[in-house]
């Protein structure tokens, strides 16, 4: 007979005191922990999490010392099928547990709430029916997840409800040949249950593989689904065509779109809380010869914005961004193409310039992230809510900074140069491929040189590199070829941003590929940026109508200006990112 499971707490003291005795937070940083999450109707541990005050895996190991159980990492542990076999993946997924070791009768599991009776309960059935002993350990919800992604395999569940597709139309049929019914099976099938666990199980899969798009794509024969991962479209699955009429149907239900209406572009919006997260789709349908292909963009409202170290900032693009954030007046503009990453930290320096004293207001296209005391809008064109109508009610707004989402006009952009003149910090956005490209692209809009000399504080331009895995990542020699690359790239940097790289024994990194990576050799992605601080001498430029080319000579030689892939070769040489991804993010 196994022996019955129970967890109990170590210490007598509750558990946020035992955080603070521990170590894990200090004693500041828990009060305003407490005040912040209870003005905001959050749990004091998510909160504590998410607002960076502790890591998950530490907080994690925490109640493993309150409740004595061992802490296990089961991101990386390769775990045999059939131990995941021994508990059903509904039971793991009801109660989040996984066994993870056999020992003999001794069965290694691990759950993430040791406080969840019922999960005991149905541990306690498990070992008693296959007459083990369980040792309990602790673990993550992030490490449970990445264990459930590898016991759930997308393709199998699909096809599970692919027959049920089919059991289901061929009832349908037999049933119209008795009754003579008229009813289309594909309008049936959009609102039966199969489709709608096709769906659901997409987008699960998505948001666990951490993808930032699922592409929904018709071919004359099938229906491809792809994922965009760290910036790259992997596919991920292949589908009958039969059923993609009633899959592209069931995603229109979810955006409150027209079903009927297939042969214009449509765009819409859906939310879904999944395991406690709160997340946005952004969907657009577009016709094209061979059905309506559908893009679907995750955006992850829980998890805040980043702060600019995070996101890649250094050195003297870091110095420059801090001191044009804090001026009280001026424009702020971020450049860089579609997807580079331009938004993320524009919400980064928000969020660190979001204080009681100060009165933000934005207008997005989507808002992406929410940010507490911040008044956001999204602007809606067909309404006539435009970046620029919307800029003009936002100054009879008191504000005192100003996000604008992109200037896309000559009028958006005059009204951000006049709120920048009279006294408002203005944040925008604008499609250049280059920081410098921002001011002949303005000039060439209508602002005239004087006006913008006068408002403009600084520009800068991002472009987004995939990040080498830390668990896989090996040091290696450049070839001849890359070595060349990156003393030439070097060769006008300053001395104090080359601190701890020798350029005389150059090394460089790459990933091997490895489970955590899903043996792509990169997790995750970084910025590589470029800033320009409008000077005395570049404003004699810019009123002299200087090309962009004489403006970013002059901002390298004379004001020591880091181009981006100057950025992104030291970013390598730390073993960030790979040269050969910088090459691929900044090549003209």
């Amino acid at each position: 007979m196994a022996d019955k499971v129970i967890v109990a707490p170590a210490k007598s003291l509750s558990f946020d005191s035992f955080l603070v005795e521990k170590g894990f937070v200090t004693k500041e940083n828990l009060i305003k922990a407490r005040a912040e999450s209870t003005t905001a109707h959050r749990n004091l541990f998510d909160y504590l999490v998410n607002e960076r005050y502790v890591s998950e895996e530490d907080l994690t190991q925490a109640r493993g010392l309150f409740f004595n159980l061992p802490y296990v990492d089961l991101r990386n542990k390769t775990i045999a099928k059939e131990i995941l076999t021994i508990a059903s993946k509904d039971t793991m997924s009801n109660y989040k547990f996984v066994p993870f070791e056999l020992e003999g009768s001794v069965l290694k599991v691990a759950l993430t709430d040791p406080t969840d009776l019922a999960a005991l309960e149905a541990l306690e059935f498990l070992t008693q029916k296959h007459r083990y002993r369980a040792e309990i350990y602790i673990t993550s919800i992030t490490s449970f997840r990445a264990v459930s992604r590898k016991s759930g395999n997308i393709t199998s569940e699909v096809t599970e409800a692919l027959e049920e597709v089919a059991q289901k139309e061929e009832a349908d049929v037999a049933k119209k040949q008795v009754k003579h019914e008229t009813v289309e099976t594909e309008q049936k099938l959009t609102d039966e249950a199969p489709i709608s666990k096709i769906v659901d199980v997409i987008i699960r899969h998505a948001i666990e593989a951490r993808a930032s798009d699922i592409h929904i794509e018709p071919s004359e024969e099938d229906l491809r689904v792809r994922y965009r991962i760290d910036g790259v479209l992997h596919s991920s699955l292949i589908l009958p065509k039969s059923v993609h009429s009633a899959i592209v149907s069931r995603i229109k239900i979810l955006s409150n779109l027209k079903i009927d209406e297939q042969r214009l572009p449509q765009d819409g919006r859906f939310h879904i809380n999944l395991d406690g997260k709160s997340i946005d789709f952004r969907v657009s349908t577009f016709p094209t010869v061979v059905g309506e292909k559908v893009v679907l963009r995750i955006l992850d409202k829980s998890t805040g914005a980043p702060t600019l170290e995070e996101l890649g900032v250094s050195g003297r693009r870091l110095a420059s961004m801090s001191e044009a954030i804090t001026k009280p007046h001026g424009m702020f503009l971020m450049t860089g193409p579609t997807g580079s990453g331009k938004s993320t930290t524009l919400y980064a320096i928000l969020s660190f310039l979001n204080k009681p004293g100060v009165n933000i207001v934005t207008l997005e296209d989507p808002v992406e992230y929410f940010i507490d005391g911040v008044n956001q809008a999204q602007i809606k064109p067909e309404i006539g809510l435009t970046f620029a109508s919307g800029l003009r009610s936002i100054l009879r707004q008191d504000p005192n900074i100003i996000m604008v989402g992109e200037i896309r006009d000559r009028e958006t952009a005059e009204l951000a140069v006049n709120s920048a003149l009279t006294g408002h910090l203005v944040f925008s956005t604008l499609h250049t491929n280059s920081a410098v490209g921002a001011i002949p692209r303005l000039i060439d809009m209508g602002i005239e040189p004087f006006l913008l000399t006068a408002s403009l504080n600084l520009v800068a331009a991002q472009r987004l590199v995939r990040k080498i895995c830390d668990k896989c990542r090996v040091e290696k020699e450049p070839s001849e070829e890359i070595g060349q690359y990156i003393r030439g790239k070097l060769e006008t940097v300053a001395q104090e941003e080359l601190t701890g790289i020798d350029l005389k024994k150059l090394k460089v990194y790459m990933g091997r590929g490895c489970p955590a990576c899903g043996n792509t050799g990169f997790k995750g992605r970084i910025g590589i940026y470029e800033t320009v601080i409008v000077s005395k001498g570049l404003q004699n430029l810019i009123n002299d109508r200087q090309p962009a080319v004489k403006i970013e000579e002059y901002a390298v030689k004379e004001e020591k200006m880091i181009l981006m892939a100057q950025d992104g070769v030291l970013k390598a040489l730390r073993g960030i990112t790979t040269v050969e991804e910088v090459v691929r993010a900044t090549k003209e």
